[in-house]
């Protein structure tokens, strides 16, 4: 295979006494969805956060394009093309699908010595952008809260491309949505591979996951249980993965075989 775009190896992090991660090791190559999966408390946002800049691991390392890498903050892990869209999806409901789109990075005109927002490039941009990942807005003045929340994913996930992604991570992108809202963010995300971006889909949804994912990494308690290509693993397996199968048959057993 190709380079990975991004590779984390044995990433640990502590907080004090506690130990989040215990060596999680992930590579992430162009064109691919990899998924983590893991259960509540695994250790998913610690991992995340660790590859998005907001942590600095205690120990282990992050290679970009078979460099190593040691991020300063979120903004330097930004600049080298890793972008995140977390589950609140930091927008302002009241305020356009145009300004949530920009951002602060609004295109700018002169005229005479000031400078002013360029509304005219930005919302061009703005729909040409959003219909490029199928949603066709009645107008860019549109407010982001009368969007459905697959609407409001898929903003999010064009602005993030559109400035620059080479690492798209997608933190539970799907666990508040309906179905047919579910279906348009996979949808999303097969377009966004297809552009070459990586793509790390974090999920405790398996049916979620084995729908756009090519392969799948399991942590369970900060520890990595193996990495499986598409084909290679069912989705019950990865099911009993997740929830730790020695523990779930001890449970069946203590209740009568009833769980």
């Amino acid at each position: 295979m190709s380079t990975p775009l991004i590779e984390l190896r044995d990433i640990e992090k502590h907080f004090g006494a506690v130990i989040a991660l215990a060596g999680v090791s992930l590579s992430v190559h162009p064109g691919e969805c990899h998924c983590l999966l893991g259960d509540n408390g695994a250790g998913k946002s610690t991992f995340i956060k660790t590859m998005s800049g907001v942590h600095a691991p205690s120990k282990g390392q992050i290679l970009m394009g078979g460099s190593e890498v040691k991020f300063g903050g979120t903004r330097n892990a930004i600049e080298a093309g890793i972008a995140t869209v977390y589950q609140d999806l930091a927008m302002i409901p009241l305020m356009s699908v145009t300004r949530n789109f920009w951002m602060g990075r609004e295109p700018k005109k002169r005229v005479g010595p000031l400078k002013f927002i360029d509304f005219e490039t930005a919302n061009r941009v703005t729909m040409e952008e959003m219909a490029k990942m199928g949603i066709r807005l009645r107008e860019p003045n549109q407010a982001v809260g009368t969007l459905s929340g697959g609407e409001r994913q898929t903003v999010a996930i064009a602005r993030a491309v559109h400035f620059g992604a080479k690492v798209l991570i997608l933190d539970e992108p799907t666990s508040a949505l309906g179905v047919r809202q579910t279906s348009n963010v996979l949808a999303t995300i097969d377009k966004v591979r297809k552009k070459g971006i990586g793509v790390v889909f974090i999920s405790h949804n398996v049916r979620h996951a084995m729908a756009v994912g090519d392969r799948f990494t399991v942590l369970n308690r900060g520890q990595t249980l193996g990495t499986a290509k598409r084909g290679e693993i069912s989705p019950e397996e990865l099911q009993e993965m997740m929830a730790g199968g020695e523990e779930l048959a001890e449970l069946e057993g203590s209740l009568g075989g009833t769980v």
